[in-house]
């Protein structure tokens, strides 16, 4: 490579080489369409969502606070890794520069950090609101519900600059080919040539703290929510009390069920392709779906936005 100083069978970069979803020239121009108007379709409906929030009075509340704070963070999300992949289609180039690399590495831990965090607290407002409803108000102020997003910023920000201190050691590589569309932390962690026992005990904290972490308090919420729903005596009380958490445990199932798909995929059978496919669900699909799920699934929001389209009208 030209860009590359080569010592001993290692190799010291400027730059790395993304994968293409296809070498096929014919097939660019299609690429290029469908993941432009998946990202606008992912920006367009978060910004509804955040419109929708901010515009009725009505839904000045604890959940749809971090609704939109989690619309936000999708849209960051997206806007992390897709478009750099637009401007390679388009450009017929896969080249990321070394800097490029580690602040996209960087951007992708922090908000997809954000994503579990909100999730986790999402599922904590919901647990509040059905199992302790009579204190609901007092418990989640908006005191609460501003520190328990500025935690989840710190601790974004904590995991983000961990992988960033952990990278910025990283001197030399065995290759400059990251068989991913994005500059992904495993796949950057893997071409290092450093100690693969540190490598390894950075990947498992992380993943505790943002993987087992998360999913064990959202299950423990879940848990007692379910046990709450099931003493209510009406079937009409039950659906209702269900209805309120149903498109947070939607975007869950989206979220942790195609990061989990890839992880799981990788230890077993590990393929660029299927990864790849894997990690586009959680980057790109699933930020798109989220609007969706809560405007198709919520009475609040659907409510709110044909008010804003009759106004508009």
């Amino acid at each position: 490579w030209p860009s590359t100083i080569e010592t001993n069978n290692l190799t010291c970069v400027s730059e790395f080489h993304l994968m293409g979803f296809s070498e096929d020239p014919e097939l660019q121009p299609v690429l290029f369409g469908l993941f432009l108007s998946t990202y606008l379709v992912a920006i367009l409906g978060n910004l509804v969502i955040i419109l929708a929030v901010s515009s009725d009075s009505h839904l000045h509340t604890p959940m749809y606070f971090f609704l939109s704070n989690l619309a936000i963070v999708d849209m960051c999300f997206s806007s992390t890794m897709v478009p750099k992949m637009i401007v390679n289609i388009s450009a017929q180039s896969r080249v990321i520069s070394y800097a490029g690399c580690l602040t996209q590495m960087s951007l992708f831990i922090l908000f997809a950090s954000m994503d579990d965090a909100l999730l986790t607290v999402m599922a904590y407002d919901r647990f509040v609101a059905i199992c302790h409803p009579l204190h609901y108000a007092a418990i989640m102020s908006p005191s609460l519900c501003v520190l328990l997003l500025l935690f989840s910023v710190f601790v974004s920000l904590l995991a983000s600059q961990l992988h960033n201190l952990v990278a910025l050691q990283f001197t030399c590589f065995r290759d400059v080919e990251i068989a991913n569309f994005f500059c992904h932390p495993s796949q950057v962690f893997n071409l290092s040539c450093s100690d693969t026992l540190f490598k390894t005990m950075v990947a498992y904290f992380v993943g505790a703290i943002f993987g087992i972490i998360p999913m064990s308090l959202i299950l423990s919420s879940y848990y007692k929510i379910v046990s709450s729903i099931l003493k209510i005596p009406s079937s009409g009380g039950r659906y209702k009390a269900f209805s309120t958490c149903s498109s947070h445990l939607s975007v869950v199932c989206l979220f942790y069920g195609s990061g989990i798909g890839v992880y799981l995929g990788s230890a077993v059978s590990y393929s660029p392709r299927k990864g790849m496919v894997a990690s586009l669900m959680y980057t790109v699909v699933t930020p798109m779906l989220n609007p969706f799920i809560y405007s198709l699934r919520n009475r609040d929001i659907s409510s709110t936005l044909k008010r804003l389209h009759t106004w508009r009208i």
